[in-house]
């Protein structure tokens, strides 16, 4: 597209991923008039029935505008951000790429693996798994419905902060497996008690989606903010 683009068009994206989206960019487009973004907000679901009304609205859209990048292009893109609802943060690139590879990368390799994994397990245990997968199950697997094209790209194009944090959750899990062989009570009690916590005040934030009797989602909890930002 770059060749039909005005002198002072604006260009900006919704990715997941900003490093490699930047690197892939840069020669083909102004980058002054560039503005990497990415709205942090919707389902597994994915194309126009999935839709949900105010998508956007007390969701963060974070932007990684880089040392060449216009301010008065960021600030554009931003307002378009903040007309449709949406919180906005700025965020160093390479920044954003691991801190979504722990807020979303990761819950999702996790899911495709777990669902594989029981899959795997189905004749050994008489195809008893996935017929009696309960809630726990199905909640955690939600988002292994996502669309596996564009969650192969993510993890391909953001390898370095994915394979990251998967080696410190995996030190965390040892962890805990330890703490399961030991009859580490209070360890095991403690890691729990703080996860709670977590998920509780993500959900008080207005940061997750519930679903409700259409099949569609609305937002679970109230729209206040967290008291302190992604960064």
């Amino acid at each position: 597209m770059a060749p039909g683009l005005r002198a002072d068009a604006i260009v900006t994206d919704v990715g997941s991923v900003k490093g490699k989206v930047i690197e892939l960019v840069a020669p083909h487009l102004d980058m002054r008039r560039f503005v990497p973004g990415h709205p942090v907000a919707g389902t597994e679901k994915s194309g126009p029935a999935a839709a949900i009304d105010r998508l956007f609205e007390n969701r963060w859209c974070i932007l990684a505008p880089q040392a060449v990048t216009d301010a008065d292009a960021t600030e554009q893109v931003a307002a378009l951000w903040r007309a449709l609802g949406s919180k906005v943060e700025l965020m160093e690139p390479a920044h954003h790429d691991k801190v979504l590879a722990i807020t979303s990368h990761l819950p999702h390799l996790l899911a495709y693996n777990i669902v594989n994994t029981a899959d795997d397990l189905e004749g050994v245990l008489k195809g008893e798994v996935l017929k009696y997968a309960a809630g726990g199950f199905t909640d955690f697997t939600r988002i292994a419905a996502s669309d596996p094209t564009m969650w192969r790209d993510v993890f391909l194009h953001n390898k370095t902060a994915v394979l990251e944090i998967v080696g410190r959750y995996i030190e965390d899990l040892t962890a805990l497996q330890r703490a399961i062989r030991w009859d580490e009570a209070e360890v095991l009690f403690e890691r729990f008690k703080s996860a709670q916590a977590i998920r509780r005040e993500v959900v008080r934030a207005g940061q997750a989606y519930k679903r409700v009797p259409s099949g569609r989602y609305q937002r679970d909890g109230s729209a206040r903010q967290l008291s302190q930002t992604l960064s």
